[in-house]
């Protein structure tokens, strides 16, 4: 699999001298190791950002733009290095053991105050998270016409809450809660049918903390008033930053990482767009 998406990577772009020169120039002399690039992923890295905890197979979505941006930058997958870090771990200032983390890390001021943050490589897509009893006693299909009469919790004060009242628009008002685990247990108690959540917190949601949960369909990112971004993490102030910014700008014009992504978040979670 990791071979297959590298070649398709190469034939998308030009295979000349200039083009590797040119990037591969770059990063010279701004990587930890001359010549490799380190990628730091989770201790554990979960599906579907990563499969069977393997990055280097270049299976799951973080995985394969991992392999992807660094093709962009003139790197072999055998000049690729994976190293683990925590979250915490990761976002404290200081030097790293990494050039780049992906760990689904948002994007936000106050860890732009500690770190540095890629382009990002992946606007976050809300889902709707609801049961399977809820789905077949209800008959619901991804069509916001059939989830109008469902009975709606949120997150007060999230990006949720535009696109249930705008888009959804509910027959009656939401319930609103502290957090997402409040969300989730009144779901359970069969206080409320159905809630929206980032597409990587509904995954996490339905496989492990909801009993019998499902994911009904999601709402791409354009159309979010603001949705959750995520941006490769590295050391403050790190050379390497513009070389990282420039390959997922590439990536992003050809319509590579939108292809990962339909492969990835699409395609393996069976999580349908909602119509």
């Amino acid at each position: 699999m990791r071979r297959t998406m590298l070649a398709l990577c190469a034939t998308a772009l030009p295979a000349t001298g200039a083009w590797a020169a040119e990037h591969a120039t770059c990063a010279e002399g701004k990587t930890l190791q001359e010549g490799v690039l380190t990628i730091a992923t989770g201790n554990p890295a979960y599906y579907p950002w990563v499969i069977d905890d393997a990055p280097e197979s270049g299976e799951g979505y973080e995985a394969a733009v991992a392999y992807a941006v660094a093709e962009e930058m003139g790197f072999g997958e055998d000049q690729v290095e994976w190293v683990r870090t925590s979250f915490d771990e990761a976002i404290q200032p200081g030097a790293k053991s990494f050039d780049v983390n992906m760990q689904q890390f948002s994007i936000t001021p106050e860890r732009e105050e500690m770190v540095d943050f890629s382009e990002p490589y992946y606007s976050s897509a809300m889902a709707v998270l609801t049961t399977g009893d809820i789905v077949e006693a209800q008959g619901l299909e991804p069509t916001v016409e059939s989830m109008k009469d469902l009975r709606w919790g949120a997150m007060a004060g999230t990006t949720a809450m535009p696109i249930l009242i705008d888009l959804i628009a509910p027959s009656s008002d939401p319930l609103l809660y502290g957090d997402n685990a409040d969300v989730t247990a009144a779901m359970q108690a069969g206080q409320i049918d159905a809630a929206l959540f980032d597409l990587p917190t509904a995954l996490y949601l339905s496989a492990v903390t909801l009993e019998n949960g499902t994911i009904l369909g999601q709402f791409p990112a354009d159309r979010s008033q603001s949705p959750d971004e995520f941006g490769l993490l590295m050391e403050e102030g790190n050379p390497l930053k513009e070389c990282v910014d420039a390959a997922i700008t590439a990536l992003r014009e050809s319509g590579r990482l939108a292809e990962i992504e339909s492969e990835w978040l699409q395609e393996a979670t069976g999580v349908p767009v909602i119509e």
